[in-house]
């Protein structure tokens, strides 16, 4: 029996246009296991640049990338370079200074 997709991936600035120059889609159906997998894993996984990786929104908030993404959750990266005032209102610096 085939497993179905339990999340949409989306990719924001940079990252959705190296997805796009790729030839891959923008946004990514990935199916995760019960017990999930880091924002980092996925990342990996998605061929995505590390290093061009601030943050990643899981169900509408942002976390560094050792959140665990779980079924069903709501998943978007974020690419370095957001400007100043929306690292504050997005909660991209705190995510930023959360202990690893």
């Amino acid at each position: 029996m085939t497993q179905e997709p339990t999340n949409t991936v989306k990719m924001f600035g940079c990252l959705h246009t190296i997805r796009k120059d790729r030839g891959l889609p923008v946004n990514a159906d990935i199916t995760l296991p019960p017990e999930g997998r880091t924002a980092e894993q996925i990342a990996h996984d998605l061929d995505l640049p590390l290093d061009k990786i601030e943050g990643v929104f899981v169900n509408n908030l942002v976390f560094n990338l050792d959140k665990v993404v779980l079924p069903g959750d709501q998943v978007a990266f974020v690419p370095t370079g957001v400007p100043g005032p929306h690292r504050y209102t997005l909660g991209i610096y705190s995510a930023g200074k959360q202990e690893q």
